[in-house]
């Protein structure tokens, strides 16, 4: 099951910009780790914001939950992280559909 997510970070008064690209770097390492896996399809870094958005293939909502909860950014500041989940699924996977009903 495809998912869109786009995480944006923020961070508290009491943090520095370095404590949070500290944390980030460790983000950033499990994210193309998870990309070399397989389970991210793509990543990207919004330009000019703290704003990152990812492809995911998972099987399940509840897999996606249980990595969003073990995710070092959301372990560490989870709540300076806001998460936006959509369902997706491949265009061509719809155009078939779309081809069948003109059939029918």
């Amino acid at each position: 099951m495809l998912y869109h997510l786009e995480f944006t970070v923020g961070y508290g008064a009491d943090m520095s910009q370095q404590d949070l690209f500290d944390i980030w770097q460790e983000e950033a390492g499990v994210a193309i780790g998870a990309k070399e896996a397989g389970v991210v399809v793509d990543l990207w870094k919004v330009v000019g914001e703290r704003r990152v958005i990812v492809i995911i293939d998972i099987d399940s909502p509840n897999t996606l939950d249980q990595i969003l909860f073990d995710l070092p950014i959301m372990k560490r500041m989870g709540q300076y992280v806001t998460i936006k989940t959509t369902p997706i699924r491949r265009y061509e996977d719809f155009a078939e559909d779309v081809k069948a009903r003109l059939k029918s």
